[in-house]
């Protein structure tokens, strides 16, 4: 074999080893990869995330603020989960509506995500809890927040319909679901993680949930609303007695200066830059 062609087959392993880490670690972020990755890559890109993306205040309003504070104007003081919450960029977006005189939980697996978060919000500590914890299992009941949001996450979770299933068990009935789904030619590189239109409603009607619109967004997302079956059975209920215990899953949980604390097992959790630390 001639220098050349060893040349050749080298550059042309070269390239295609490029093209995959491209595909893994730019357009899937790592999903393929494990968990593990996806939540290393968004440690890493934490503090240049906002810069990335270039999120404009004004269409945030436009396009999630003020609808989601519009579907729950009914609703004196409605209970909302952002899962995959990042940055705080729903959280954002809602709690600078006037409308919107509820509270919000920011769930994420991204510790350095949610330091971000937490240092955005800072003018909104009593009304935004952020919870440092895997979005595959949440911590809490069925049936308790009033509106459960999850934006540009499922596609990067092991199994999509589960997370959805997920987020679904936790949201009240008559409660308000806000996803999205990936499209465009990015989606097609994502086998597995990216449901067409028609199978995302079948899949959302299975999950009980109704009046499913899917409203283009951005280029690569589409935003979904849906409402849970049933009559609405919101009530007020604090953080301290939503939150389950990771370890042992019952309400036992005691905030104590910078811990919070199980009764029930004694396991400890604690409190940094505003993050309670479930992981």
């Amino acid at each position: 074999m001639s220098n050349g062609l060893i040349w050749i087959l080298g550059l042309s392993g070269l390239l295609i080893l490029g093209i995959i880490a491209y595909w893994q670690l730019v357009i899937a972020e790592g999903t393929y990869l494990g968990q593990w990755a996806v939540t290393r890559l968004y440690d890493l890109t934490a503090n240049r995330y906002d810069a990335i993306k270039q999120f404009d205040a004004g269409m945030e309003a436009i396009f999630l603020g003020r609808p989601l504070a519009e579907a729950l104007k009914s609703i004196p003081a409605p209970l909302v989960c952002d899962v995959g919450t990042g940055t705080a960029r729903l959280p954002l977006a809602l709690l600078e509506q006037p409308s919107f005189q509820g509270k919000i939980v920011g769930l994420d697996a991204s510790r350095d995500m949610l330091k971000v978060a937490a240092q955005k919000t800072n003018g909104y500590n009593n009304r935004l809890t952020l919870i440092w914890q895997n979005a595959a299992h949440l911590p809490f009941p069925d049936d308790v927040f009033d509106a459960v949001t999850c934006l540009e996450m499922t596609e990067f979770t092991p199994n999509p319909a589960k997370q959805l299933a997920e987020a679904v068990r936790v949201l009240r009935t008559g409660g308000i679901l806000l996803t999205t789904r990936r499209r465009g030619f990015d989606a097609q590189m994502l086998p597995g993680r990216v449901f067409n239109p028609k199978r995302l409603t079948t899949l959302l009607g299975k999950l009980g949930i109704i009046n499913v619109q899917i409203q283009a967004w951005q280029v690569d997302y589409d935003l979904v609303w849906g409402q849970r079956d049933g009559h609405s059975s919101a009530g007020v209920r604090p953080i301290s007695e939503i939150l389950l215990c990771p370890r042992c899953s019952t309400l036992s949980l005691v905030k104590d200066n910078q811990v919070i604390y199980c009764e029930q097992c004694s396991a400890r959790y604690p409190i940094r830059d505003r993050i309670i630390e479930l992981r």
